[in-house]
């Protein structure tokens, strides 16, 4: 499409319903000199746990049972390696593989990690330098967001 010619507004409705259909955060396309991005806002619901009425014989409740599950997030890890893009990440090539990575594996400069499957295109994840895997933030199947942490690589 050149650039004098208007975009089409159909292809920007139809992006917009497959970003709210599939749940994802947004989408981009690109062809020719045309680029388009759809992105919707997502807010975080915050929940809090009221504390239990007192009764007759106070109860107290396991501190495990109140206290939020401990983040994983290594995002402000100097070592932390994020998603390039909004997807699902795997850890292994197929189901019965073992995975590419484990902890303590010792990686090259430009060894596959793990794969972000996005828009049914698998996307190799690639060491960005030499070092050792400390933690991994994924699991098999797992969805995660762009710029989050996928693991540690010291």
């Amino acid at each position: 499409m050149a650039k004098n010619e208007p975009f089409d507004p159909e292809l920007v409705r139809e992006l917009a319903r497959m970003v709210a259909e599939t749940d994802l955060s947004e989408i981009e396309v690109e062809k020719g000199d045309l680029r388009i991005r759809v992105a919707r806002k997502i807010e975080a619901v915050s929940v809090q746990v009221a504390p239990p009425v007192a009764a007759a014989a106070p109860v107290a409740a396991p501190p495990a049972a109140l206290a939020p599950p401990p983040a994983k997030s290594g995002a402000g890890h100097p070592g932390a390696v994020p998603s390039p893009m909004v997807g699902t990440a795997y850890l292994r090539p197929s189901p019965d593989a073992k995975p590419f990575i484990e902890i303590g594996t010792k990686v090259q400069a430009g060894d596959k990690l793990l794969l972000v499957e996005a828009m049914k295109t698998f996307n190799e994840i690639v060491a960005p330098r030499a070092g050792t895997v400390t933690a991994i933030f994924v699991e098999d199947g797992m969805p995660v967001e762009y710029g989050e942490a996928l693991l540690v690589l010291e």
